[in-house]
């Protein structure tokens, strides 16, 4: 007898099914791989181009899709629109990503996909294990991403797996020198720091474009893969009143202007006198992500201290939640974008469990709200 096609994404038991659409043979068997070697994922099928992939869905229903961008007969930008046209199911894509393509990645955002990732390396064991992380993560934020359809239950509770820490990057300072450093920081013009992953592509978007043309200077973490947020930087510049631009080493922090991590390098906030500049660096993953939020909050704690406004956004994980307590302890205003809002609920709901965040508010707030932290910020200083 054979059995019912599953009601769909988020079953309430049993591993997340996984259907894998690329047209290359050999990224389909490593692919296949790396998710059939978690135990909370499987690869319910894979298809080399999407008319494979339908006949493979009218069996069964995938919770997570993984696609390919080129392939033939149908692209994975058509297939992406007529599955979300007609029953939405989370998509990561994973495309080999260049400069040249980063503008699909943009349309990709724009027509529903959850993640974007790059297409897995597997030249060194380093390289393999990387990918392996990065793509396992992107499934799981994709089959707890908020559902587009209100009857559908979440899937079960996945497990955060241990993180490094941004000492690597950012060394810690000992507890007398951040006090002495709390006290001895001159006031200067104030400067907003935001993080953001899973869903804050369009979070980031909705925020910019409420920024004034004279806003404080933004520094901004997305996770991001390689060869994308410069035209994820363009694309935003030219919806919003400020400048928005890929950050370069050695970049000033000025207002008016938003400066965004380059995907694959950890970005840090410094101080030359009243003002700041941004240095990007090459390192080890943090928080299981490079460019991480916890390193450029670190640093922003120790640059600024109360001169920062920190912003937490959509996105799977904890990335942030302890930078954002060392801001805060250094006296920076401290926001985090509400559940009701968020596409994934990770990094606000582990910075809002530690017990840093000032305020929460949705995500048509959180521009406004930041703006008044900075002024608030800014008075406040003067006053002392």
């Amino acid at each position: 007898m054979t059995s019912a096609p599953a009601s769909g994404p988020g079953h309430a038991a049993g591993p997340l099914r996984v259907l894998i659409v690329d047209d290359s043979a050999s990224i389909r068997m490593v692919l296949g791989d790396i998710i059939g070697a978690e135990p909370d994922m499987t690869v319910m099928a894979t298809a080399g181009d999407p008319y494979v992939a339908v006949e493979r869905m009218r069996q069964q229903v995938p919770d997570v899709i993984v696609l390919d961008i080129e392939m033939p007969r149908m692209d994975g930008l058509t297939f992406l629109r007529k599955i979300m046209a007609q029953r939405p199911i989370p998509v990561v894509v994973c495309s080999s990503l260049t400069q040249q393509g980063s503008d699909k990645m943009i349309e990709a955002f724009s027509a529903g996909a959850v993640e974007v990732i790059a297409k897995p390396r597997v030249e060194t064991t380093q390289a393999l294990q990387e990918s392996r992380m990065l793509v396992c993560d992107a499934i799981r934020a994709a089959a707890r991403a908020r559902s587009v359809r209100p009857d559908q239950p979440p899937p079960p509770p996945i497990p955060l797996h241990a993180r490094l820490t941004a000492d690597p990057v950012v060394p810690p300072l000992p507890a007398h020198r951040l006090a002495t450093l709390r006290s001895t920081l001159p006031v200067t013009q104030p400067v907003i720091c935001i993080g953001a992953s899973t869903g804050g592509t369009e979070a980031l978007r909705e925020v910019l474009e409420q920024m004034p043309p004279d806003a404080p200077g933004i520094v901004i973490v997305q996770h991001m893969p390689p060869s994308f947020t410069a035209a994820f930087a363009r694309r935003l510049d030219s919806l919003c009143q400020i400048e928005v631009r890929e950050a370069s080493h050695g970049d000033r922090v000025l207002p008016g202007l938003a400066l965004i991590a380059p995907g694959g390098f950890h970005m840090t906030l410094r101080r030359i006198n009243q003002d700041y500049r941004v240095d990007i660096l090459e390192g080890p993953y943090v928080s299981r992500h490079r460019p991480s939020v916890d390193v450029l909050f670190r640093s922003a704690a120790y640059a600024a201290g109360a001169n920062a406004v920190s912003v937490i956004m959509t996105g799977m994980g904890d990335d942030g939640a302890v930078g954002m307590s060392e801001m805060r302890e250094m006296g920076a205003a401290t926001i985090a974008q509400d559940q009701a809002s968020c596409v994934v609920f990770g990094m606000p709901k582990e910075a809002i469990e530690r017990g840093c965040v000032e305020r929460v508010v949705p995500l048509s707030r959180i521009a406004a709200e930041a703006l008044r932290a900075a002024r608030a910020t800014g008075m406040m200083r003067r006053a002392r």
